[in-house]
């Protein structure tokens, strides 16, 4: 039988690459709907090569277009309300991959009908993991982390007692800035920031790895998913991102997740879970095992990993604050309204507003209250001279 699929945010890198998977093995998916935000021509040509029935388009004007150019029985729908005229049962994966914070709603709403769902929307995780899980387990739906580093953790330690690890190590290349001598960094532009060694991708999160915030990120996300203390996770610089993380257990035993730089492969592995499928990936590449080069993160390069020691312990509305700062401010770098160093600077101080302490001690229990705060601390970025 055809495993019934749902992808939110097809028509992004990760939504592209599961359905490069999926058109390799057609014979076992049934896809049953593909969103996007703008992009109404690749999510048409993507709904003709799948002979989908269900598309939502967010924009409006995309929407409209859209309409217009469908002539067969595909259904067009503008918003994610619509999720009941789809689905009369659920179905057996979903990929949501709708970037940023307003991949919340369609993430949460559509946990129930679904068997299982894979979420590589870092802000959901981050902002709304304590509303992501009371829906997963009302619904006896089953998450899958997408992120390499995280489907790492998921894959080794599998159905182990998380009290029995001592230690999580998640690695970073140190991005395009590593080798750069500390009093450079006055000067450093966007096309620098940007020139990632190792990674094909977007802009802002090319310009989270060379601050090492994506890393602060996914510290937050791996405490969240896996409910383990800040204490036992630590970064480790890998400028080669061949090994994705290193996990120790007590019992003095160490697991090492090491694969090619390809999210095709946590991808691939999170629709066929919890059977294997085979997938044709590079030779092992002993040139890299032979010369890890690990060492620890250089704080004065990158101090925003400092941000982790300003975390509780239990999910909170500062998580929120964090990631809505660090995307107003990031935007600015794009703009070469800021410096480099200013981002981090910035973020210190606007972190350390008497207004914000509150919400360290605030859960976020709605989507509402986490959208506003949000919309909140971006005005506020934008309006206030730090």
């Amino acid at each position: 039988m055809k495993k019934k699929i749902a992808i939110l945010g097809s028509t992004g890198s990760i939504g592209k690459t599961l359905i490069e998977i999926i058109k390799k093995d057609k014979k076992n998916f049934d896809v049953i709907l593909l969103t996007a935000d703008k992009n109404y021509k690749e999510l048409f040509k993507q709904a003709k090569i799948l002979n989908v029935k269900n598309l939502i388009i967010t924009d409006e004007k995309s929407y409209l277009k859209l309409k217009k150019k469908i002539t067969n029985n595909i259904r067009i729908f503008n918003n994610f309300d619509s999720y009941n005229n789809i689905f009369s049962k659920k179905i057996d994966y979903v990929m949501s991959s709708i970037s940023g914070i307003y991949g919340l709603e369609p993430t949460l709403k559509i946990i129930k009908y679904t068997k299982k769902i894979a979420i590589a929307n870092k802000e959901a995780i981050i902002c709304g993991w304590s509303v992501i899980k009371k829906e997963l387990e009302k619904n006896k739906t089953k998450f899958i982390p997408v992120d390499s580093e995280h489907f790492s953790i998921y894959y080794a330690i599998k159905e182990k007692n998380i009290n029995n690890l001592e230690n999580i190590y998640l690695t970073a290349s140190g991005g395009p800035l590593k080798n750069l001598p500390l009093n450079k960094f006055n000067n450093i532009k966007v096309t620098d920031a940007l020139n990632h060694p190792n990674w094909k991708m977007g802009k802002k999160i090319s310009i989270d790895s060379a601050t090492m915030m994506n890393k602060v990120f996914e510290i937050i996300e791996a405490h969240k998913i896996f409910d383990i203390p800040y204490k036992k996770l630590k970064i480790l610089i890998h400028p080669k991102s061949y090994v994705h993380a290193l996990i120790k257990f007590n019992d003095g035993m160490i697991k090492v997740i090491a694969h090619d730089t390809n999210m095709k492969i946590p991808i691939h592995n999170s629709i066929y879970l919890p059977k294997t499928k085979f997938l044709k990936t590079k030779k092992i590449d002993f040139n890299k095992l032979n010369d890890l080069d690990f060492s620890y993160v250089d704080y004065d390069k990158f101090p925003l990993v400092k941000i982790i020691s300003r975390l509780t312990e239990k999910n909170t509305l500062f998580e929120t604050i964090i990631v809505a700062a660090n995307d107003e401010l990031v935007k600015k770098f794009l703009q070469k309204k800021i410096s480099f160093l200013d981002i981090s600077t910035k973020m210190n101080k606007f972190l350390s507003l008497n207004e914000f302490k509150k919400y360290k001690y605030i859960k976020p229990n709605s989507i509402d209250k986490i959208v506003k705060l949000n919309n909140y601390v971006r005005f506020k970025i934008n309006n206030l001279s730090i």
